[in-house]
């Protein structure tokens, strides 16, 4: 993508990037009912690819990972998105928060999530 408002935008496909730099899988983002949401469409591992959420929480507990909603209802404020919901498909845990990409890089997308005055953010990759 050339265009500086395209390499801007938060939809399309992200690497999901671990604390050791590998690609554990990929999330497109997509809107749909004037909502941002992510769900997680490849797990680069193979022998992964049928995991379960086992820890998440109501309906979402078995569901597979892959093609789960882990990006939910975020709205756009200025160049970020906010007020959404994360989950981690790993712990089951759930975290209010907001997604920007990145001004001076526009191939990493900002992933936060706040748990009361704390917080973590996670940088992933745009996929090609």
């Amino acid at each position: 993508m050339s265009s500086g408002l395209q390499a801007q935008e938060v939809f399309g496909k992200w690497k999901v990037v671990n604390d050791a730099g590998r690609v554990n899988s990929i999330v497109e983002i997509y809107e749909k009912d004037n909502a941002v949401h992510g769900k997680v469409i490849r797990i680069t591992k193979e022998e992964h690819r049928d995991r379960k959420c086992t820890e998440c929480p109501g309906k979402l507990k078995n569901q597979p990972i892959e093609g789960l909603n882990v990006i939910r209802d975020f709205k756009k404020e200025d160049d970020e998105y906010v007020d959404g919901t994360l989950i981690d498909p790993k712990s089951g845990k759930e975290y209010k928060g907001k997604i920007w990409v990145d001004e001076e890089h526009p191939d990493k997308l900002n992933v936060r999530g706040y748990i009361a005055f704390f917080y973590k953010t996670k940088v992933w990759e745009r996929a090609e």
